[in-house]
């Protein structure tokens, strides 16, 4: 053994090859946190002073190669600045070069992910093998960085410029055919033949079969194009990535002008521009709030997988009732998954009207070539169409999809606890509806809980689990136990009007319905949020979330908070409802719809809405963006401090997933409370007080103003 550390081991293999083995102890995968980086020149240093090395293997001794950097050590480093974020790159940046400057061949075996910094170190190496289940990829930008440790600089040499800026800016992630493809890898080879192909192919380069100071140099080399190319290359794949990323998220422009000024340069050189923008990229309010995403999103899974231990028993059959295209789209997502599923519904109508949807969802896998013929038959099979109650003695968890209406809700309720076993646990995908009132007529209320799916199912991550004053943690467990095994972001809240997302998003909506009474036009107030980051604006989100739906939603959220949330008004959706004007689903709202090339619903500005809320509203005049901005954001922001500090929410990190996951709230800021604490609750204090006069919603809550006084953050006061 030349080395033996925790996160790494050096041994000589047969031939005079040394394996360099990742194996970060105590970790189901391997990272480069500080200690693996160190351990690595420690490794580098024995290789170095070893005799009789001929060539150097780098393997993994678990699942996966190397899964990237520690993202955890970011917050630390990014804080002490650019000094802080170059000491946390340099010593690993090191170690790739000198391994890439050993005097024997190297390759690597990359059995599983290899991404960000775990693709790096592999581009570091002459040869590279890829299992026929591994990945390889540099997400850095979905973190709002760059690769840091030679990615920028070693990828477009070995792929070509176009390959590596579509990659990196991107950040996807790499099947073995795409990567063979581009030749980001040597081969392609069945896993548990990896390491043998490996040691074979490093046989023919130590014996001189193999010339690996090519492949070698053309890495160290400036990228052989002239100025016109660089010109065409660079010039237009500049203005073509910004486009698609938007003013908001700079790192894959930075990304591609890193390629850009180095590549007339030498490697050496050219990491150092490479360095340069991955510190101004960690520097930005971009990277700090996606970054603090990755890991409040990490955080969310371990408490939903602190939940999934305590589960019963598997989850293993469960059920929905109402077909239709929710109860469809829940039936496809469990089948997708996994997890058989029968679908009750009391009518053929709504059986085939679900079936449809499914079918609908999973013939556009097969168009995509996602899913084979096959394994789409497999999939159907697994939902089981049925209008009795035949069978569902063994059901898991059943869910509950019926119209949004108390009395149907109790009586289907109240009839299926007397057809499933006594420890059948059933939810309720209810938007609005009181799990407690819900419970009402229940015999075992402990079993009852929500579980609300957010509309489309298919690709909406976010799943609601709302705990009832009776609910048990038994429930609690299965129900988000099934959320995962769904593909699922599970967040568990308790209950209380519009449980978490929808109370926070209707006080949004009230500053909407007061900006337009106060004459504000509509579409100018969604172009600003559209603009401060929004996927859309509020008008054309309550034209897709339906306007009907929408109006009950507000009438719900009144009762539950008169003070705060009762109309002394007519609100715009009150007057687009009474015209009939439902939204996309019935092909005008604040807008009208028509269908663009693709079958999909184009909004289209309208006079008629104008007309008709010109009775109601204030002579149109224009905002200042600020004003709209501030006008929107407060009630929301203040409302959600109170389901946090009511309990409602655990913590803020599960608070800015589920409002990042359910409606789309922008990522680049981090959640609302990454927001409020990125701004200061003392100056969203003095912001929220300039609109006093505007209610309730508009008034800080005296835990707000406490932490503002004091200088406290949500993130920063655990």
């Amino acid at each position: 053994m030349l080395f033996s550390g925790k996160a790494l081991t050096v041994q000589m293999l047969d031939n005079g090859i040394a394996e360099l083995k990742f194996d970060l102890q105590g970790e189901s995968v391997n990272k480069f946190n500080r200690q693996t980086v160190s351990e690595f020149s420690q490794a580098l240093d024995a290789i170095e002073a070893a005799d009789g090395v001929k060539g150097v293997l780098l393997t993994s001794g678990k699942s996966v190669f190397i899964v990237g950097a520690d993202i955890t050590e970011f917050g630390d480093a990014f804080s002490v600045g650019a000094e802080g974020v170059a000491d946390l790159m340099n010593q690993n940046n090191e170690n790739i070069s000198r391994l890439e400057d050993l005097p024997v061949p190297t390759a690597v075996a990359i059995n599983g992910y290899a991404l960000g910094g775990g693709f790096e170190v592999c581009l570091g190496c002459d040869f590279r093998l890829m299992g026929e289940e591994a990945k390889v990829g540099l997400p850095e930008v979905k973190l709002g960085l760059i690769p840091g440790w030679g990615g920028t600089v070693r990828l477009p040499r070995v792929v070509g410029v176009d390959v590596a800026v579509e990659w990196i800016a991107a950040g996807k992630e790499q099947k073995p055919a795409a990567a063979l493809e581009a030749h980001a890898v040597d081969t392609v080879v069945p896993t548990d033949k990896l390491k043998d192909a490996a040691i074979k192919l490093l046989e023919r380069a130590i014996s001189g079969e193999l010339d690996y100071k090519i492949s070698r140099e053309t890495k160290k080399s400036p990228i052989p194009l002239n100025d016109t190319e660089a010109l065409m290359a660079f010039f237009t794949t500049k203005a073509f990535v910004g486009q698609q990323a938007g003013k908001n998220y700079p790192s894959p422009v930075a990304a591609v002008e890193s390629i850009e000024q180095g590549y007339k340069l030498t490697r050496d050189e050219a990491l150092k521009i490479e360095q340069e923008k991955f510190v101004f990229c960690a520097q930005t309010g971009t990277a700090k709030s996606l970054v603090g995403l990755f890991l409040a999103d990490q955080a969310i899974g371990k408490v939903a997988k602190g939940w999934e231990k305590k589960v019963d028993k598997p989850i293993e059959r469960a059920a929905v009732l109402g077909a239709g295209i929710m109860g469809g789209g829940i039936a496809y997502q469990s089948a997708y998954k996994g997890t058989p599923i029968k679908m009750k519904d009391i009518d053929q109508k709504g059986i085939d009207l679900g079936l449809d949807e499914a079918n609908k969802l999973l013939s556009k896998l097969v168009d995509r070539k996602r899913l084979t013929p096959v394994k789409m038959g497999e999939v159907l099979n697994r939902i089981e169409p049925t209008l009795s109650y035949d069978d569902f003695g063994d059901i898991d968890v059943i869910v509950e999809a019926v119209v949004e209406n108390p009395k149907v809700k109790h009586a289907v309720l109240k009839e299926v606890e007397t057809k499933v076993s006594e420890d059948t646990v059933i939810a309720s995908n209810t938007s609005t509806i009181s799990i407690n009132h819900l419970a009402e007529p229940l015999s075992r209320p402990e079993n009852f809980l929500g579980m609300h799916f957010f509309n489309p199912v298919h690709k909406m991550p976010l799943v609601e689990v709302i705990r009832g004053e009776k609910t048990s943690d038994f429930a609690v467990a299965r129900v988000v136990a099934y959320a995962n095994k769904m593909g699922k972001k599970a967040i568990v809240v308790r209950d209380c009007p519009g449980f978490l997302v929808n109370r926070v998003l209707f006080p949004y909506f009230a500053g909407f319905s007061m900006l337009v009474r106060d004459g504000a036009d509509f579409q100018a107030v969604d172009k600003v949020m559209e603009r401060w980051g929004w996927p859309m604006g509020p008008a054309y989100l309550m034209d897709v979330v339906g306007i009907d739906t929408g109006v009950h939603a507000e009438g719900v959220m009144a009762e539950g908070f008169p003070e705060r949330m009762g109309k002394t008004f007519t609100a715009a959706s009150d007057v687009m409802y009474k015209a009939g004007r439902y939204g996309q689903k019935n092909g005008k709202g604040f807008y009208s719809y028509e269908q663009d090339k693709k079958g999909r619903p184009k909004k289209v500005a309208t006079e008629e809405s104008y007309e008709l809320l010109k009775p109601h509203v204030a002579e149109r005049c224009e905002f200042e963006k600020d004003e709209i901005i501030e006008r929107m954001m407060v009630p929301m922001a203040t409302e959600l401090a109170r389901c946090l500090e009511e309990g409602i929410v655990d913590s803020p990190a599960e608070a800015d997933m589920a409002l990042i996951y359910g409606i789309g709230f922008p990522p680049f800021r981090g959640g609302i409370f990454a927001w409020l604490d990125n701004i200061g609750l003392d100056e969203f204090v003095k912001i929220a007080d300039k609109y006093a006069d505007l209610g309730e919603l508009y008034k800080p809550t005296d835990r707000m103003r406490e932490m503002a006084a004091s200088g406290k953050t949500y993130y920063g006061d655990k």
